[in-house]
Protein backbone atom coordinates (compact mmCIF):
# COMPACT_ATOMS: atom_id res chain seq x y z
CA UNK A 1 0.00 0.00 0.00
CA UNK A 2 2.80 2.44 0.88
CA UNK A 3 4.43 1.84 -2.51
CA UNK A 4 1.11 2.43 -4.28
CA UNK A 5 0.54 5.71 -2.45
CA UNK A 6 4.06 6.85 -3.33
CA UNK A 7 3.48 5.97 -6.99
CA UNK A 8 0.20 7.92 -7.09
CA UNK A 9 1.84 10.96 -5.50
CA UNK A 10 4.58 10.84 -8.12
CA UNK A 11 2.05 10.70 -10.92
CA UNK A 12 0.19 13.68 -9.45
CA UNK A 13 3.38 15.72 -9.21
CA UNK A 14 4.39 14.89 -12.76
CA UNK A 15 0.94 15.80 -14.03
CA UNK A 16 1.16 19.23 -12.38
CA UNK A 17 4.65 19.94 -13.74
CA UNK A 18 4.92 22.53 -16.49
CA UNK A 19 8.63 22.92 -17.11
CA UNK A 20 9.76 24.53 -20.36
CA UNK A 21 9.57 21.46 -22.58
CA UNK A 22 7.47 21.34 -25.73
CA UNK A 23 4.68 18.76 -25.90
CA UNK A 24 5.78 16.45 -27.37
CA UNK A 25 9.57 16.98 -27.18
CA UNK A 26 11.09 18.82 -30.10
CA UNK A 27 14.64 18.72 -31.37
CA UNK A 28 16.73 21.53 -29.86
CA UNK A 29 19.35 23.79 -31.41
CA UNK A 30 21.34 26.88 -30.38
CA UNK A 31 19.50 30.15 -30.94
CA UNK A 32 20.54 32.30 -33.88
CA UNK A 33 22.45 34.66 -31.61
CA UNK A 34 24.34 31.75 -30.05
CA UNK A 35 23.31 32.57 -26.48
CA UNK A 36 20.46 30.18 -25.65
CA UNK A 37 18.66 27.01 -26.72
CA UNK A 38 15.42 26.92 -28.68
CA UNK A 39 13.23 24.19 -30.12
CA UNK A 40 14.01 23.58 -33.77
CA UNK A 41 10.48 24.02 -35.10
CA UNK A 42 8.56 26.32 -32.76
CA UNK A 43 11.49 28.42 -31.58
CA UNK A 44 10.43 27.99 -27.94
CA UNK A 45 13.21 28.81 -25.43
CA UNK A 46 14.48 25.73 -23.56
CA UNK A 47 16.66 26.59 -20.57
CA UNK A 48 17.95 23.34 -19.10
CA UNK A 49 17.12 22.51 -15.49
CA UNK A 50 18.16 18.96 -14.87
CA UNK A 51 20.14 16.34 -13.03
CA UNK A 52 23.05 14.02 -13.54
CA UNK A 53 21.82 10.45 -13.12
CA UNK A 54 25.29 8.93 -12.83
CA UNK A 55 24.83 6.36 -10.07
CA UNK A 56 22.24 5.24 -7.56
CA UNK A 57 22.15 5.44 -3.76
CA UNK A 58 24.21 2.25 -3.56
CA UNK A 59 26.89 3.79 -5.80
CA UNK A 60 26.02 1.51 -8.72
CA UNK A 61 26.34 2.81 -12.27
CA UNK A 62 23.27 2.79 -14.49
CA UNK A 63 24.37 -0.23 -16.52
CA UNK A 64 24.79 -2.21 -13.28
CA UNK A 65 21.03 -2.33 -12.71
CA UNK A 66 19.11 -1.12 -15.75
CA UNK A 67 18.48 -4.65 -17.03
CA UNK A 68 17.40 -6.41 -13.83
CA UNK A 69 15.77 -3.41 -12.14
CA UNK A 70 14.14 -1.55 -15.02
CA UNK A 71 11.03 -0.53 -12.96
CA UNK A 72 13.41 1.31 -10.65
CA UNK A 73 14.79 3.32 -13.58
CA UNK A 74 11.23 4.19 -14.65
CA UNK A 75 10.40 5.32 -11.12
CA UNK A 76 13.59 7.38 -10.91
CA UNK A 77 12.67 9.22 -14.12
CA UNK A 78 9.23 9.93 -12.69
CA UNK A 79 10.85 11.25 -9.52
CA UNK A 80 13.21 13.43 -11.55
CA UNK A 81 10.26 14.85 -13.47
CA UNK A 82 8.42 15.50 -10.21
CA UNK A 83 11.39 17.58 -9.03
CA UNK A 84 10.70 20.01 -11.88
CA UNK A 85 13.57 18.88 -14.11
CA UNK A 86 13.36 18.90 -17.88
CA UNK A 87 16.61 17.06 -18.58
CA UNK A 88 18.75 14.13 -17.44
CA UNK A 89 22.44 13.60 -18.07
CA UNK A 90 23.33 9.91 -18.25
CA UNK A 91 26.84 8.46 -18.27
CA UNK A 92 27.57 5.44 -20.48
CA UNK A 93 30.59 3.22 -19.88
CA UNK A 94 32.62 2.23 -22.92
CA UNK A 95 33.25 -1.23 -21.51
CA UNK A 96 29.51 -1.92 -21.37
CA UNK A 97 28.89 -0.81 -24.96
CA UNK A 98 31.88 -2.33 -26.74
CA UNK A 99 32.73 -6.03 -26.56
CA UNK A 100 35.92 -5.42 -28.55
CA UNK A 101 37.57 -2.53 -30.33
CA UNK A 102 35.25 -3.09 -33.30
CA UNK A 103 32.11 -4.78 -31.93
CA UNK A 104 29.32 -2.89 -30.11
CA UNK A 105 27.29 -4.61 -27.41
CA UNK A 106 23.82 -5.21 -28.86
CA UNK A 107 22.18 -5.90 -25.50
CA UNK A 108 23.14 -2.58 -23.94
CA UNK A 109 22.38 -0.68 -27.14
CA UNK A 110 18.86 -2.14 -26.99
CA UNK A 111 18.58 -0.99 -23.38
CA UNK A 112 19.72 2.49 -24.39
CA UNK A 113 16.92 2.53 -26.96
CA UNK A 114 14.53 1.63 -24.14
CA UNK A 115 15.91 4.47 -22.01
CA UNK A 116 15.41 6.94 -24.87
CA UNK A 117 11.80 5.78 -25.20
CA UNK A 118 11.35 6.35 -21.46
CA UNK A 119 12.73 9.88 -21.86
CA UNK A 120 10.21 10.52 -24.62
CA UNK A 121 7.36 9.23 -22.44
CA UNK A 122 8.34 11.34 -19.44
CA UNK A 123 9.37 14.30 -21.62
CA UNK A 124 12.85 14.58 -20.21
CA UNK A 125 15.67 15.57 -22.53
CA UNK A 126 18.71 13.26 -22.43
CA UNK A 127 22.30 14.44 -22.45
CA UNK A 128 24.20 11.28 -23.37
CA UNK A 129 27.74 11.32 -21.99
CA UNK A 130 29.96 8.60 -23.35
CA UNK A 131 33.27 6.75 -23.07
CA UNK A 132 33.07 6.39 -19.30
CA UNK A 133 35.65 4.32 -17.45
CA UNK A 134 34.38 5.24 -13.99
CA UNK A 135 35.05 1.85 -12.37
CA UNK A 136 38.61 0.92 -13.22
CA UNK A 137 38.01 -2.74 -12.52
CA UNK A 138 35.38 -2.81 -15.28
CA UNK A 139 37.59 -1.30 -17.98
CA UNK A 140 38.35 -4.04 -20.55
CA UNK A 141 41.97 -5.14 -20.69
CA UNK A 142 41.91 -4.90 -24.50
CA UNK A 143 40.94 -1.23 -24.25
CA UNK A 144 43.78 -0.34 -21.89
CA UNK A 145 46.28 -1.99 -24.23
CA UNK A 146 45.34 0.12 -27.25
CA UNK A 147 47.61 2.89 -28.42
CA UNK A 148 46.29 6.40 -28.85
CA UNK A 149 45.03 6.17 -32.42
CA UNK A 150 43.52 2.71 -31.96
CA UNK A 151 41.87 3.90 -28.75
CA UNK A 152 40.36 6.84 -30.59
CA UNK A 153 39.08 4.49 -33.28
CA UNK A 154 37.38 2.32 -30.65
CA UNK A 155 35.82 5.51 -29.31
CA UNK A 156 34.48 6.38 -32.76
CA UNK A 157 32.89 2.91 -32.98
CA UNK A 158 31.22 3.55 -29.61
CA UNK A 159 29.81 6.87 -30.76
CA UNK A 160 28.66 5.61 -34.13
CA UNK A 161 26.75 2.80 -32.41
CA UNK A 162 25.18 5.13 -29.85
CA UNK A 163 24.28 7.75 -32.46
CA UNK A 164 22.63 5.09 -34.63
CA UNK A 165 20.28 4.29 -31.74
CA UNK A 166 19.62 7.92 -30.73
CA UNK A 167 19.58 9.81 -34.03
CA UNK A 168 15.80 9.88 -34.60
CA UNK A 169 14.67 10.82 -31.10
CA UNK A 170 13.74 14.42 -30.26
CA UNK A 171 14.19 13.53 -26.57
CA UNK A 172 17.96 13.34 -27.07
CA UNK A 173 19.34 16.78 -26.32
CA UNK A 174 22.99 16.19 -27.14
CA UNK A 175 26.02 13.94 -27.13
CA UNK A 176 28.72 14.73 -24.57
CA UNK A 177 31.92 13.22 -25.97
CA UNK A 178 33.56 12.43 -22.62
CA UNK A 179 33.34 13.53 -19.02
CA UNK A 180 36.25 15.82 -18.12
CA UNK A 181 38.93 14.82 -20.65
CA UNK A 182 42.44 16.02 -19.93
CA UNK A 183 45.80 16.10 -21.70
CA UNK A 184 49.06 14.55 -20.47
CA UNK A 185 51.88 16.51 -18.89
CA UNK A 186 55.01 17.39 -20.81
CA UNK A 187 56.77 14.22 -19.61
CA UNK A 188 53.91 11.93 -20.58
CA UNK A 189 51.72 9.58 -18.56
CA UNK A 190 51.40 5.84 -18.02
CA UNK A 191 47.69 5.61 -17.11
CA UNK A 192 44.67 6.70 -19.16
CA UNK A 193 42.73 7.44 -15.97
CA UNK A 194 43.47 10.25 -13.55
CA UNK A 195 43.20 9.87 -9.78
CA UNK A 196 39.77 8.68 -8.62
CA UNK A 197 37.20 10.55 -6.57
CA UNK A 198 36.19 7.90 -4.09
CA UNK A 199 35.93 4.71 -6.13
CA UNK A 200 35.22 6.43 -9.45
CA UNK A 201 37.56 7.69 -12.15
CA UNK A 202 35.61 10.60 -13.60
CA UNK A 203 38.65 12.18 -15.31
CA UNK A 204 40.27 10.51 -18.34
CA UNK A 205 43.20 11.32 -20.58
CA UNK A 206 42.80 11.42 -24.34
CA UNK A 207 46.53 10.88 -24.92
CA UNK A 208 49.47 9.62 -22.90
CA UNK A 209 52.16 11.58 -24.72
CA UNK A 210 52.03 14.90 -26.56
CA UNK A 211 54.76 13.53 -28.84
CA UNK A 212 55.90 16.96 -29.95
CA UNK A 213 52.39 18.24 -30.55
CA UNK A 214 50.79 21.21 -28.87
CA UNK A 215 47.91 20.62 -26.46
CA UNK A 216 45.62 22.37 -28.94
CA UNK A 217 46.70 20.07 -31.76
CA UNK A 218 45.93 16.93 -29.76
CA UNK A 219 42.58 18.21 -28.48
CA UNK A 220 41.56 19.42 -31.96
CA UNK A 221 42.37 16.08 -33.57
CA UNK A 222 40.45 14.15 -30.91
CA UNK A 223 37.35 16.37 -31.03
CA UNK A 224 37.27 16.33 -34.82
CA UNK A 225 37.71 12.54 -34.93
CA UNK A 226 34.77 11.84 -32.63
CA UNK A 227 32.51 14.63 -33.90
CA UNK A 228 33.00 13.50 -37.49
CA UNK A 229 32.10 9.93 -36.51
CA UNK A 230 28.87 11.12 -34.90
CA UNK A 231 28.00 13.43 -37.78
CA UNK A 232 28.41 10.58 -40.26
CA UNK A 233 25.46 8.91 -38.51
CA UNK A 234 23.54 11.78 -36.94
CA UNK A 235 23.80 15.31 -38.39
CA UNK A 236 21.03 16.71 -36.20
CA UNK A 237 21.77 16.40 -32.50
CA UNK A 238 24.17 18.78 -30.76
CA UNK A 239 27.65 17.80 -29.57
CA UNK A 240 29.48 19.06 -26.49
CA UNK A 241 32.16 17.96 -24.03
CA UNK A 242 31.95 18.43 -20.27
CA UNK A 243 35.09 20.08 -18.92
CA UNK A 244 36.73 21.11 -15.69
CA UNK A 245 36.76 24.94 -15.67
CA UNK A 246 40.44 25.39 -14.99
CA UNK A 247 39.93 29.16 -14.83
CA UNK A 248 38.07 28.51 -11.57
CA UNK A 249 41.28 27.17 -10.01
CA UNK A 250 43.93 29.02 -12.01
CA UNK A 251 42.69 32.54 -12.82
CA UNK A 252 44.90 32.95 -15.90
CA UNK A 253 43.85 29.64 -17.43
CA UNK A 254 42.14 29.72 -20.83
CA UNK A 255 39.69 27.21 -22.30
CA UNK A 256 41.30 24.37 -24.21
CA UNK A 257 38.38 22.39 -25.64
CA UNK A 258 36.45 25.62 -26.20
CA UNK A 259 39.34 27.56 -27.66
CA UNK A 260 39.01 28.83 -31.25
CA UNK A 261 41.53 26.22 -32.40
CA UNK A 262 39.64 23.25 -30.91
CA UNK A 263 35.97 23.99 -30.29
CA UNK A 264 34.63 24.39 -33.82
CA UNK A 265 32.68 21.09 -33.96
CA UNK A 266 31.11 21.67 -30.51
CA UNK A 267 27.64 23.23 -30.45
CA UNK A 268 27.64 24.52 -26.89
CA UNK A 269 29.87 24.85 -23.84
CA UNK A 270 29.57 22.45 -20.88
CA UNK A 271 31.44 23.32 -17.67
CA UNK A 272 31.36 21.85 -14.16
CA UNK A 273 31.17 24.22 -11.18
CA UNK A 274 31.27 23.56 -7.43
CA UNK A 275 31.64 27.03 -5.86
CA UNK A 276 33.39 27.24 -2.51
CA UNK A 277 31.99 28.99 0.54
CA UNK A 278 32.43 32.73 0.20
CA UNK A 279 33.71 32.47 -3.39
CA UNK A 280 30.61 32.91 -5.52
CA UNK A 281 32.11 35.90 -7.31
CA UNK A 282 35.29 33.96 -8.05
CA UNK A 283 33.19 31.22 -9.68
CA UNK A 284 31.26 33.80 -11.72
CA UNK A 285 34.51 35.36 -12.93
CA UNK A 286 35.70 31.93 -14.07
CA UNK A 287 32.40 31.25 -15.81
CA UNK A 288 32.79 34.36 -17.95
CA UNK A 289 35.96 32.88 -19.45
CA UNK A 290 33.77 30.28 -21.17
CA UNK A 291 31.60 32.79 -23.01
CA UNK A 292 32.81 32.04 -26.51
CA UNK A 293 29.72 32.84 -28.57
CA UNK A 294 27.90 29.57 -27.84
CA UNK A 295 25.26 28.64 -25.24
CA UNK A 296 26.75 27.71 -21.87
CA UNK A 297 25.50 24.89 -19.66
CA UNK A 298 26.74 24.40 -16.11
CA UNK A 299 26.63 20.65 -16.53
CA UNK A 300 27.51 19.74 -12.95
CA UNK A 301 26.57 21.78 -9.91
CA UNK A 302 25.97 20.82 -6.28
CA UNK A 303 26.57 22.34 -2.80
CA UNK A 304 29.68 20.28 -2.08
CA UNK A 305 31.73 23.16 -0.70
CA UNK A 306 29.16 25.89 -0.08
CA UNK A 307 25.63 26.25 1.27
CA UNK A 308 22.52 25.72 -0.79
CA UNK A 309 21.79 29.44 -0.48
CA UNK A 310 25.20 30.35 -1.91
CA UNK A 311 24.72 27.88 -4.73
CA UNK A 312 21.35 29.43 -5.58
CA UNK A 313 23.02 32.84 -5.53
CA UNK A 314 25.59 31.57 -8.02
CA UNK A 315 22.86 30.10 -10.24
CA UNK A 316 20.78 33.28 -10.18
CA UNK A 317 23.75 35.52 -10.93
CA UNK A 318 24.96 33.18 -13.69
CA UNK A 319 21.74 33.50 -15.68
CA UNK A 320 23.19 36.26 -17.82
CA UNK A 321 25.98 33.88 -18.85
CA UNK A 322 24.43 30.38 -18.90
CA UNK A 323 21.29 28.71 -20.23
CA UNK A 324 21.40 25.44 -18.33
CA UNK A 325 22.06 24.03 -14.85
CA UNK A 326 22.43 20.28 -14.25
CA UNK A 327 22.60 19.09 -10.64
CA UNK A 328 22.43 15.49 -9.34
CA UNK A 329 19.86 12.83 -8.49
CA UNK A 330 21.03 9.53 -7.04
CA UNK A 331 17.82 7.53 -7.03
CA UNK A 332 16.60 8.64 -3.61
CA UNK A 333 13.69 10.99 -2.97
CA UNK A 334 13.79 13.84 -0.48
CA UNK A 335 12.05 11.65 2.06
CA UNK A 336 14.45 8.75 1.50
CA UNK A 337 17.45 11.05 1.87
CA UNK A 338 16.08 12.43 5.12
CA UNK A 339 15.38 8.92 6.42
CA UNK A 340 19.07 8.02 6.07
CA UNK A 341 19.84 10.08 9.13
CA UNK A 342 23.33 11.09 8.02
CA UNK A 343 24.91 14.38 6.98
CA UNK A 344 25.07 13.47 3.29
CA UNK A 345 21.39 12.57 3.24
CA UNK A 346 20.44 15.80 4.99
CA UNK A 347 22.48 17.95 2.58
CA UNK A 348 21.05 16.15 -0.45
CA UNK A 349 17.46 16.38 0.84
CA UNK A 350 17.78 20.10 1.57
CA UNK A 351 19.24 20.77 -1.87
CA UNK A 352 16.60 18.72 -3.69
CA UNK A 353 13.92 20.78 -1.96
CA UNK A 354 15.57 23.99 -3.16
CA UNK A 355 16.07 22.50 -6.62
CA UNK A 356 12.35 21.65 -6.83
CA UNK A 357 11.28 25.02 -5.49
CA UNK A 358 13.37 26.96 -8.01
CA UNK A 359 12.60 24.93 -11.11
CA UNK A 360 11.82 27.36 -13.97
CA UNK A 361 8.30 28.00 -15.22
CA UNK A 362 6.59 25.95 -12.57
CA UNK A 363 2.81 25.70 -12.59
CA UNK A 364 2.15 23.55 -9.59
CA UNK A 365 1.84 23.51 -5.85
CA UNK A 366 4.92 21.90 -4.35
CA UNK A 367 4.74 19.64 -1.31
CA UNK A 368 5.41 21.41 1.96
CA UNK A 369 9.21 21.67 2.26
Amino acid sequence: MQQMVRHLLLLALVARSAVAVADPCEFVRPSDDGKTFVTANSGQPIPLWGVNYDHDGDNRLLEDYWHDEWPRVVEDFQEIKALGANSVRVHLQLGRFMTSADEPDAKNLAQLSKLIALAEETQLYLIITGLGCYHKQDVPAWYDKLGEQDRWQAQTKFWKAVAAVAKDSPAVFSYDLMNEPILPGEKGESDWLAKPLGDKHFVQRIALDLAGRSREEVAKAWVETLATAIRDVDPRHMITVGVIPWAHYFPKAKPLFYSPEVGGPLDYVSVHFYPKKGEVQKALDALRVYEVGKPVVIEEIFPLACSGEELLDFINRSKSHADGWISFYWGQTVEECEARGDMGGAITAAWLKQFRRHAPKQDRQDPAD
